[in-house]
């Protein structure tokens, strides 16, 4: 019988990548998530049977434990950017990335590959950071052998971050950013995805990747080089750090009276801290070299899933082309 793979979180932005190269690689795959019915579109990614969405809350022991019975691996892709309700960041990203490790190191389970994120910090203002670390540091001591991966910004046809500015640019002639001068290392989905795929097949040795792509540049640059991509001319407005906490409150505070119904998806006051930091690869830190993988280019990827941004969509390659002709 083929072996298996329990990733929590498995139809989520970076999870899906995850399955789908599991799956090739024969494994049956059982992705954990808190609305199955909601994740039915993982199942071609292996034959029938192959991939399943199983129900599970990270924040249940009994849940954890059933989603992973009997499996060889697990990976956890688990991860929240804005805290509502229950499900603040202490609660996902400390006590169940620990919670997903002690119960895999009870059950016999022989790796675990846990997603991070690069400024992991126990000692950092925000408390999305602090909780990464204490994540890490939860997985560690229950499962001292995990591979535990540290990923700059991830960009790929699904993301929340080229994706979402691409859309704002629609909409008037400036492009208002936090942190303009914050440099960023972004990394291709399917690169991470790659790295996950080698921890859980037992090819990378245990210990922490930071996870970065081949260009580093600031919020502003990457901004550039994605209008240059989407063929629009925008100004983009660094926002003061002072105005960007104003704005955030008065989005929090919504959030916070309406309990969680409207969900603040615009801007967060935990989120101004971390634009504050630079979000690159450490000097020194083990990376994409050490797993044999060659990262990709935005360059390569962006064109591929932002063309729908262009003023004409996919006809402006056409409308490009026609000009051209038109000058020789």
């Amino acid at each position: 019988m083929s072996k298996l793979v329990t990733i929590f979180g498995g139809s989520g932005f970076v999870g899906r990548y995850i399955a789908r190269r599991m799956a090739r690689e024969g494994w049956r795959v059982r992705v954990a998530v808190r609305r199955p019915n909601e994740a039915l579109f993982v199942r071609p990614y292996g034959v029938v049977g192959q991939v399943e969405p199983v129900q599970c809350n990270i924040r249940d022991d009994a849940s954890v434990r059933a989603a992973l019975r009997g499996a060889d691996a697990v990976v956890n892709c688990v991860g929240i950017l804005n805290a509502v309700g229950k499900n603040s960041f202490d609660a996902v990203q400390a006590e169940g990335a620990g919670r997903v490790a002690r119960i895999a190191a009870e059950q016999g389970v022989g790796r675990l590959v846990h997603i991070s994120a690069i400024g992991a910090d126990a000692k950092a203002a925000s408390d999305y950071a602090r909780s990464k670390a204490a994540g890490e540091a939860a997985v560690l001591g229950a499962f001292p052998g995990a591979v535990i991966l540290r990923p700059s910004v991830v960009f790929g046809p699904e993301d929340e971050f080229f994706n979402r500015f691409a859309s704002m640019s629609r909409f008037g002639l400036v492009l208002p950013v936090v942190g303009a001068g914050t440099k960023f290392q972004p990394v291709y989905v399917d690169d991470v995805a790659q790295a996950a795929v080698a921890g859980a097949l037992g090819k990378a040795n245990a210990g922490v990747y930071e996870l970065g792509g081949p260009e580093v540049a600031t919020f502003r640059d990457l901004m550039a080089d994605m209008l240059h991509v989407i063929r629009r001319r925008r100004l983009v407005l660094n926002l003061p750090f002072w105005v960007a906490r104003i704005m955030a409150f008065g989005f929090d505070m919504v959030q916070g009276i309406t309990l969680g119904l409207i969900e603040n998806k615009m801007l967060t006051r935990d989120q101004v801290k971390n634009l504050k930091l630079d979000n690159v690869v450490s000097d020194g830190a083990h990376g994409f070299a050490e797993l044999g993988i060659q990262p990709v280019s935005m360059d390569a990827v962006l064109p591929e899933y932002l063309w729908r941004f262009r003023p004409s969509g996919q006809y402006e390659s056409l409308k490009e082309s026609a000009r051209n002709l038109g000058t020789r």
